[in-house]
């Protein structure tokens, strides 16, 4: 009998929602372009909004202010643009300051020149540090967008994002907060926390792959769109809108907002999980420890082993984890989340992430508890010695 595989890996992707499924076969089966106006066209068009005001309640934001990308990294580059208006004038902008634990997608700075994107530097939990960003500010912060996210995808710290707005705003800055990672898993409040604009994405909170959406604090408030030539998305984001996985983006996100819920219960299974991989006898390390976390993401390093090597055992063994970002998995190499949080090169190449999610059990403890010691027994203190 073939053995259950365990997924433990819901910051790389969740597994696709049974309704949210329900709702883009639905919506495939049925013809019709969202533009359109005949019944067909008006039936679509009714999907996308019952799917925009879902997204909106998810971060306790305004519908009208929700504009539709094929995903996160679209998102992200929408946003960070120099190119925005404020109540019908132009609100230009030099210089692009990102948190230096950032999604390679931010990281990246999207329209801005590379010359004009700055880091700003964090602690050795990953938090933000703030007096570095108030002297970042304090030269031209009127000319500056800011970009710090919600939740680190790697270590699951949560930064200080209402605190940073505020430094931000201060100084006349404008703010985005990636809130991929967050939504879902903790309380967002597009308001609350005081930013301009943030981004989440479909496929992290069991919606489909390929569909993302930045939210807007402020109607007067727009950015300049990257896809241009239609009038789709109040010209926010040209291009026939994906009907079916917008559906199932909306589905996904008002079950996704029922499970904050269950946020005690992840992050009671994230410390069992990690109690079961400090009883191997080996010096353990979480990062991240002394900040706050999401309740389900757990970055932790072994000594005397490799990440390659761990996620490959573990793979074998009937547990799907990471080493670092889905984004950055194609390559072997330190982290640049850890690194910027000052971790030696090789425990940060030994650090693998474990992150829960809406399927996740208490009986999957049980399962990683015996492939965890299965796979210790194979790999021998200091047999494996991080590069």
């Amino acid at each position: 009998m073939k053995k259950p595989r365990l997924y433990f890996d819901y910051n790389a992707t969740a597994p696709l929602r049974p309704e949210a499924r329900a709702a883009m076969l639905y919506a495939l089966d049925a013809v019709g372009n969202a533009s359109s106006v005949h019944g067909e066209g008006r039936a679509a068009r009714a999907r996308v909004e019952a799917a925009r005001v879902e997204i909106a309640r998810l971060v306790e934001g305004d519908p009208e202010l929700v504009t539709f990308t094929s995903g996160g990294t679209e998102a992200n580059n929408t946003v960070l643009t120099p190119s925005w208006t404020r109540a019908g004038k132009p609100r230009n902008f030099d210089r692009l300051l990102v948190g230096s634990t950032e999604h390679p997608s931010v990281l990246a700075g999207g329209r801005f020149p590379a010359e004009h994107i700055h880091q700003i530097p964090v602690d050795g939990d990953g938090v933000t540090d703030l007096d570095g960003l108030r002297s970042s500010l304090a030269a031209e912060g009127d000319r500056t967008l800011v970009s710090i996210m919600l939740a680190n995808n790697e270590t699951g710290v949560i930064q200080p994002i209402a605190e940073i707005a505020e430094i931000a705003h201060t100084a006349g800055a404008l703010v985005h907060a990636d809130a991929i990672q967050a939504v879902g898993r903790v309380p967002v409040d597009v308001k609350a926390l005081g930013v301009d604009v943030l981004t989440i994405s479909a496929h992290k909170i069991g919606g489909p792959l390929g569909a993302g959406a930045i939210v807007r604090s402020n109607e007067d408030l727009t950015f300049s769109p990257v896809l241009s030539g239609g009038t789709q998305e109040r010209r926010s984001r040209a291009g026939t809108e994906n009907v079916a996985a917008i559906a199932g983006f909306g589905v996904a996100a008002n079950l996704a907002l029922a499970d904050l819920k269950n946020a005690h219960g992840w992050s009671v299974l994230r410390d069992e999980v990690a109690a079961v991989i400090a009883s191997g006898g080996r010096p353990v390390t979480i990062f991240g420890a002394g900040a706050i976390r999401l309740p389900q993401t757990l970055c932790v390093a072994v000594a005397g082993t490799s990440a390659e090597t761990l996620v490959i055992a573990l793979d074998l063994a009937g547990v799907a984890v990471s080493s670092g970002s889905a984004c950055s998995s194609g390559k072997v190499g330190p982290s640049h989340v850890l690194a910027a949080m000052g971790a030696p090169p090789a425990l940060a190449q030994a650090a693998i992430r474990i992150s829960l999610g809406w399927e996740s059990t208490k009986s999957d403890i049980d399962i990683f508890a015996r492939a965890w010691r299965d796979v210790l027994k194979r790999i021998a203190p200091g047999e494996i010695q991080a590069a």
